[in-house]
């Protein structure tokens, strides 16, 4: 089949197909005598496993093991898992680090007055991320500290601007 079939049939873009050929992820394609890619089964199959560990959010090098591993007959199942879990637990630091940035940044929403003020927690906290070491854990009574010293922290900064 084309690579345009080989795409249909694994949900992968004819552009991926090329990188991952690039790569080594996948065994260049054998050529027709006109130069045209030419897939096979298998090859639909391999695309297919990389398009369903590429959605749980593995690397092109943790695929590249995992696809070894599945061609690997003798392999043992306590590898694979070792990846699976270390893959899992990657994920659970991004997922703690996302939401320590949305708790923040719902703190200091919740702290923005939002309206035709000129003073905001949100830009103070976001122009003063390089002066000052910042817990991006903050929680809503930092924020609140951070508002009330708001105008005071304004006066100081307009005095040393000038």
């Amino acid at each position: 089949m084309t690579i345009g079939e080989a795409a249909a049939a694994s949900g992968v873009s004819a552009k991926m197909i090329r990188y991952y050929e690039t790569t080594g992820l996948i065994a260049r394609a054998t050529r027709s005598g006109a130069g045209y890619r030419h897939y096979t089964e298998a090859d639909v199959h391999t695309l297919r496993f990389i398009r369903r560990a590429r959605d749980l959010g593995f690397t092109t090098d943790a695929i590249a093991e995992l696809l070894a591993l599945w061609h690997d007959r003798s392999r043992h199942s306590a590898d694979v898992k070792e990846i699976a879990l270390g893959h899992v637990a990657a994920l659970r630091g991004r997922i703690a680090a996302l939401e320590a940035m949305a708790a923040t940044l719902a703190a200091l929403a919740t702290h923005c007055h939002g309206d035709q003020r000129p003073d905001c927690p949100i830009l103070l906290d976001l122009a003063e991320s390089g002066t000052q070491p910042h817990d991006t854990t903050r929680h809503e009574e930092g924020a609140a500290t951070m508002t009330r010293d708001m105008p005071a922290r304004r006066r100081a900064q307009r005095s040393t601007a000038r």
